[in-house]
């Protein structure tokens, strides 16, 4: 079968009755795309909090089945662990350094942030 032409196609789709859009459509259809709420909370967000809400239940289960002394004595092996890090002199010289640096930058830009994307969108 051949066709040279749709013009017999396109005038019975043409007089096919249809029926009449809700009332209501166009302002369903913005609702539903252009005015939507955006969203409380991003992705990776869900999937942090997700993560800490299931640790900090994992401990709290360690803690009511027996493991309390367990985990008492592993943050005081962490908190030893903590100090004797920055008790380090080199440390501490590091982080002063640290410190000064972001100080004074931050003297000198004027406590300036610039806006996003102004690096690539200079002219």
């Amino acid at each position: 079968m051949k066709y040279d032409s749709d013009d017999a196609l396109d005038r019975a789709l043409f007089a096919l009755p249809l029926e009449e859009p809700p009332a209501d459509l166009r302002a369903a259809i913005l609702t539903a795309t252009v005015y939507r709420p955006a969203p409380l909370f991003k992705p990776w967000e869900l999937a942090l909090i997700g993560t800490i809400v299931a640790i900090v239940l994992w401990l709290g289960a360690l803690i009511v089945m027996g493991g309390g002394a367990l985990f008492v004595e592993s943050i005081e092996k962490l908190g030893v662990a903590v100090i004797r890090a920055f008790a380090s002199t080199t440390t501490l010289a590091w982080l002063a350094a640290g410190g000064a640096t972001a100080i004074w930058l931050s003297i000198f830009t004027g406590f300036q942030s610039s806006p996003k994307g102004a690096l690539t969108q200079r002219r």
